[in-house]
This record gives structure tokens, sequence and C-alpha cells, in this order.
């Protein structure tokens, strides 16, 4: 089965303005539609490592969501366990202003109800040959549960990301039973209910290991844009990543393909630090780019053995 993800397919409809950015007026420039969602960048960035993840989803019932899957296919995704159903995916739009950064977004979730169905169908199989399981944290409750309940019973380590940090602050009972969950700066901040906004990456990695021995948290990575990504664990190992310099195109899916590299990184026998490494990799492609597409790799350039 490879890395098991659960999560989302999204659609994102995304508006570039060539120009600085007017609120509230005309702007001038670009706009594109590409396949997006939390889940579904996650396991294409783990598939362009030629690591053949299994995702758990579902997409319309249309030529849309047929695309969807066909595009995974080819990228040597297993998507046995996608279903095409309505209301199967969601959609994003968003509009960025000129140096890349969100200046406004609405977006429609999907129903998840068609996730749970296919755990209740075909958990058992999905997580007995799995490798790992990466999961957004704040999908259904229901489904998040029946998630480590079955990795409880086969024995598999869950990483978590967040899309929607005001939810997953009230997943804590599941953040204690992942073995590493992924967030950005502000994000960390919400789950503390701290402010670490002014805070230097050396002083949140010591702040970061006193909250999560507190909170009971395994691993825990937080990302800080152009300064880097902080991580500790509860035996006392921290540290700073710093980040690759490039340029910055969009900055969506920059994230999720940092968590991508983390979870590989951790499920092939890395260390912490050396995850971090390949998540940094990973995210600074990503983000050079306005489809956040990651270029293929092979697991060998990562020093990686399945």
């Amino acid at each position: 089965m490879g890395i098991v993800v659960i999560g989302d397919v999204f659609i994102d409809v995304k508006g570039y303005s060539t120009s600085p950015y007017i609120p509230y007026g005309r702007n001038a420039g670009t706009v594109v539609q590409i396949h997006g969602g939390v889940g579904r960048n996650v396991v294409e960035d783990i598939a362009n490592v030629e690591l053949e993840p299994t995702f758990v989803s579902a997409v319309d019932d249309d030529s849309m969501g047929e695309d969807v899957i066909r595009k995974l296919d080819r990228h040597k995704v297993n998507t046995q366990y996608m279903k095409k159903v309505e209301n199967g995916m969601g959609t994003w739009l968003a509009v960025f202003d000129h140096e890349g950064d969100v200046v406004g977004s609405i977006s429609k979730r999907p129903d998840h109800k068609w996730i749970e169905q296919i755990l209740d169908e075909h958990g058992d199989e999905i997580f007995k040959d799995a490798d790992s399981v990466a999961i957004e944290i704040d999908l259904d409750k229901d489904i998040v549960k029946k998630t480590f309940a079955y990795a409880e019973k086969y024995n598999k380590k869950v990483y978590a990301l967040v899309s929607n940090m005001s939810i997953a602050i009230e997943r804590r009972d599941f953040l204690r039973k992942t073995e590493c969950f992924v967030c950005n700066q502000q994000e960390a901040g919400i789950l503390f209910s701290e402010d670490y906004e002014n805070v230097s990456p050396e002083d949140l990695a010591d702040i970061l290991l006193e909250r999560i021995r507190s909170a009971t948290i395994s691993k825990m990575v937080v990302t800080m844009g152009d300064k880097g990504a902080v991580y500790v664990d509860e035996n006392g190992d921290k540290g700073v990543y710093p980040a690759l310099k490039v340029d910055v195109i969009d900055t969506t899916g920059a994230g999720d393909a940092f968590f991508s590299g983390v979870c590989i990184g951790l499920t092939y026998g890395k260390t912490l630090r050396e995850a971090c490494a390949i998540g940094t990799r990973l995210s600074s492609t990503v983000i050079c780019t306005s489809e956040n597409i990651c270029p293929r790799f092979m697991p060998e350039e990562f020093g990686l053995t399945r």
C-alpha cells in the first residue's frame, strides 16, 4: 500500500494580479484552474518521489472527477479506494497579489460521508499493509476516529496535518496519538493559545519542546516561511532547518509538500532533521510555479529505501 493518504480533493480556481493588488478595485491578471486539496496535493507529492502511495478520497462523478483520477494514476498513485460520487470534491476560489500571497478566498467543502464509507468497507485491507498513514486531522471526527482505530489495530504510525486549525484544536486527543504533527507558525499559536509572530525560530524551538511535553504530543514541526522550520520531539531533539532561497510565484501547496517530505522521511527511517530537509526541498520546488507542481524525484536522491 505504501503511505496511505486520507483527505480531500478540491478544484482550485486561482486569480493572479500582474500589478500591485488594489482591494475593492479592478485588477488585471491571469486565472488558472488546477487540481488541489490538501490530501490530493500530499498524495501527488509523495508519488513524485516514486513511492506509489494509496489515496482514500472521493471525486465528483463527472469528467472533472475522472480527470483527477487519471492524473493520479499517471503519477502511480493507487486510486482503487477513491469513489466517484455527487459532491465528492470541494472548490477553492482564491485571489493572489503580485507577490504570490493570498489576499482573499472562498471554499466549498465536499461531502465527507463517502470517505467514511470507504473506511467502513475496506478499512482492514487498506491499513494492514500500509507503510504509514497521513491524514487531514480536521476531517469529520468519525473519519479521524476510525483512522486511529485501524492504525492502532495494525500498529501503523499516523502523521497529521491541518487545513482548518479551528477544527483541529478540538482534536487534541487525536494529536496525542500522532507520530508527528506538522503546521505553520500561526496554527501553532492557535493550538497553544499563544502569539508566536515575533518569536525567533530558536526561541520557538525551546517553547515548543515545553508545549508538546505538556500536551503529550510525540513530535511536532512548525514551518516559519523564509525563516525555515522548527522541529521538536518529546525526547529533547530540537532544532531549526533553514529555508532554501527561491523566487516565489505562489505559496499554495508549499505546506502540503513540506508535510509530504516529513512524512516520507520519518516513514522510511530518517531522523526528524533529515525529514525536514526532504520537506524543505519538496516545498521549495512547489512555490516556483503557479501550478504548484512538484518535480519527479527518485527515492535514492533522498537516501530512501522502502
